[in-house]
């Protein structure tokens, strides 16, 4: 009996180095355990960033596709705007040579219908002294020559010679004054100097076409010019009077119709 008992203190005291190392084992474990699973929050947290930080880049992809979309966009329009551009610029282009070709066949018709002198027989002919009186009071002016002078400056202001469309005109003012096309001449005077950017003085020189020929054809156009004029120095009120006259003033002419058009864009 006592064999047993000694049997069993002996297998005890050499039992407890075992469960001393056991139970130290199962600490190390559970510690390691514990800094496995701060491991493993602490990359749960880094992916939690990342996931953040990929929807955030998904939305700032989103704004960069929108942005390309609407610069694509603002090149289209812009596009858009250079052929419309180009387009009033020719329009422009072909209403002056409109205008000049109406004012080349006035011209002609103003030659063709200037009677031709007839000679009477039965009229004595004047002395040479009463002729070179009537000479000196009252020099005789060439139709033709008149006709291409006028010509002459109109050809200029087609090839954009604006300059040399003003001394033409200007010259064929001072030569024929009364002539039936001395209000187109002072129209295309002040043109020619829109034309150029001196609104100042193109605004002056259709003025003095409105004031001396009131009764000209060309006054809607020379107050179309005047709202043109007047716009261009930032005078919009004068701008809007002007253009609203000539509407009231002159209806159903082609000034009429764009005095209408730039009332609408100027409200």
């Amino acid at each position: 009996m006592r064999r047993h008992g000694l049997i069993l203190v002996c297998t005890l005291a050499l039992a407890q180095p075992a469960w001393a190392q056991l139970f130290g084992n199962s600490a190390e474990l559970t510690r390691q355990i514990q800094a496995q699973q701060q491991r493993v929050d602490a990359l749960d947290a880094r992916i939690g960033k990342l996931e953040s930080a990929m929807q955030k880049n998904e939305q700032l992809l989103g704004l960069l596709k929108e942005v390309e979309t609407l610069k694509a966009e603002i090149a289209k329009m812009r596009g858009q705007a250079e052929v419309q551009a180009h387009q009033l610029e020719t329009l422009g282009k072909r209403q002056n040579d409109l205008y000049a070709d109406l004012d080349q066949r006035i011209g002609d018709l103003a030659k063709a219908a200037q009677p031709a002198p007839a000679a009477d027989a039965a009229q004595p002919a004047p002395s040479d002294a009463a002729s070179s009186a009537a000479a000196g009071n009252a020099p005789h002016l060439d139709p033709l020559v008149e006709s291409r002078s006028y010509e002459t400056a109109l050809g200029l202001f087609r090839e954009a010679n604006y300059p040399g469309a003003i001394a033409g005109f200007n010259g064929f003012l001072k030569a024929y004054p009364d002539s039936a096309l001395a209000a187109n001449a002072q129209y295309w005077i002040g043109y020619s100097y829109y034309a150029l950017k001196d609104y100042k003085t193109a605004l002056a020189h259709q003025q003095k076409l409105v004031a001396v020929y009131p009764a000209s054809p060309k006054v809607p156009d020379a107050l179309l010019n005047i709202a043109a004029n007047q716009i261009a120095l930032d005078n919009l009120t004068g701008a809007r009077k002007t253009l609203e006259e000539i509407v009231a003033k002159h209806p159903g002419t082609n000034a009429a119709t764009l005095a209408a058009r730039r009332l609408s864009a100027l409200k």
